[in-house]
């Protein structure tokens, strides 16, 4: 949805599997990032306070609606429809609460409104009811759009090479290998990251997201750790409150069970905007900010396209102007493809198939064999 009403979105673009699997250019586009940049209608720059906080009002009222029947009606349902009413509700509430994490998320990239302050405390809010450490985020985060495509500087999701992989991976690439690889990912993924730092780039001591003196911040954004793990201390503890009052049980399934969907999306989301077989990575021979940006994908989660605010099928878009609101982003696109041409990758492959393919071929990366070229690696799976 742009500012002028309904779009056509990329996923209306029907291509075969061979078009989704070749690979995207590797050189040096023939255009700028200004170019791109004046392509946009200016106002597709624009933030309204009043715009944006209408998707937040809006989400939260949808929440507040899938808590109120779940917990005033399914206890006076059969065991017939008690338990598929719970499913259906962790369901709907996942992706609803994935919306929010999504808003937060514009609040990381200062896209929300003109006012950091605000930016920030309605960032703050969101992301810690969702148990994510903001500042902390959005600081790895803002160094992730920074390095995008990177060997070495990328900060989430970063491929291995061939010689760096563990000795027991030959044994995972067969279907029960996959099944359970993708499982652990999807289920802890989020919070291994958050912790221990897991997929995300290497550094010479342990890297964790809730530490203010762990060597992924500078001295200047260690105050704002300490608020972010305030944030998740007070969350904590008032779901320590719930527990005492209503029950584990109560807890875990009206808020547990949806946040382990959010975290499974936020992974999977991620994970697909970045993992394709047709998208090179750099080494420093070769890296710059504008092809680092390019080596996304935007991707088709029908339905879900919407309830997540677009994030899924505007990721281009948003890694080239990362402070635009995302309800101009499809607008946007639209107007940086024609320039894009080659550039620009969609794949709209239904997510289920396409984790289970990217699992399947992007293993690791190394450069092709014969190339002059040896800073551009692609993703193989032979082993």
């Amino acid at each position: 949805m742009g500012a002028g009403g309904r779009m056509s979105s990329p996923s209306s673009i029907k291509k075969s599997d061979s078009d989704h699997l070749k690979r995207v250019p590797s050189a040096k586009p023939p255009f700028t990032l200004g170019e791109l940049k004046k392509a946009i209608p200016p106002h597709c720059f624009h933030r309204s306070v009043l715009r944006s906080f209408s998707y937040v009002v809006y989400d939260l009222t949808l929440a507040s609606i899938f808590y109120y029947i779940a917990t005033t009606y399914f206890q006076n349902l059969p065991n017939l429809l008690f338990y598929p009413a719970w499913a259906l509700y962790w369901a709907a509430q996942g992706c609803v609460l994935t919306g929010v994490w999504v808003l937060a998320h514009e609040c990381g990239h200062h896209a929300f409104s003109d006012y950091q302050w605000l930016d920030d405390t309605v960032g703050l809010i969101l992301h810690s009811f969702l148990m994510v450490p903001y500042f902390s985020w959005k600081y790895s985060h803002r160094r992730h759009h920074s390095n995008t495509g990177s060997l070495e500087r990328d900060e989430v999701f970063v491929p291995k090479k061939k010689s760096a992989l563990k000795w027991y991976s030959p044994y995972l690439n067969n279907p029960l290998g996959r099944v359970l690889t993708l499982t652990i990912t999807l289920v802890l993924g989020w919070p291994l990251y958050l912790a221990f730092n897991v997929s995300g780039r290497p550094y010479d001591r342990f890297a964790c997201h809730y530490d203010p003196y762990g060597p992924i911040y500078t001295d200047r954004e260690r105050l704002q750790i300490f608020i972010s793990d305030a944030g998740l201390l007070a969350v904590s503890y008032g779901l320590y409150r719930l527990v005492l009052a209503k029950g584990l049980a109560w807890v875990v399934c009206v808020y547990g069970v949806p946040l382990l969907i959010v975290n499974g999306f936020l992974v999977l989301i991620t994970y697909l905007q970045h993992t394709h077989p047709a998208l090179p990575h750099y080494d420093s021979s070769e890296w710059d900010w504008l092809r680092g940006a390019l080596a996304t994908v935007d991707r088709d989660y029908g339905i879900l396209n919407k309830v997540f605010h677009n994030i899924t099928d505007t990721h281009v878009a948003h890694h080239l102007v990362s402070t635009m609101p995302h309800y101009h982003a499809m607008e946007a696109t639209k107007a940086i493809k024609p320039i894009l041409g080659e550039y620009y990758h969609f794949d709209g492959t239904p997510f289920v198939k396409a984790m289970w393919r990217e699992a399947k071929e992007c293993i690791y990366v190394e450069p092709d064999e014969g190339e002059k070229t040896k800073g551009v690696f692609w993703y193989n799976n032979k082993f």
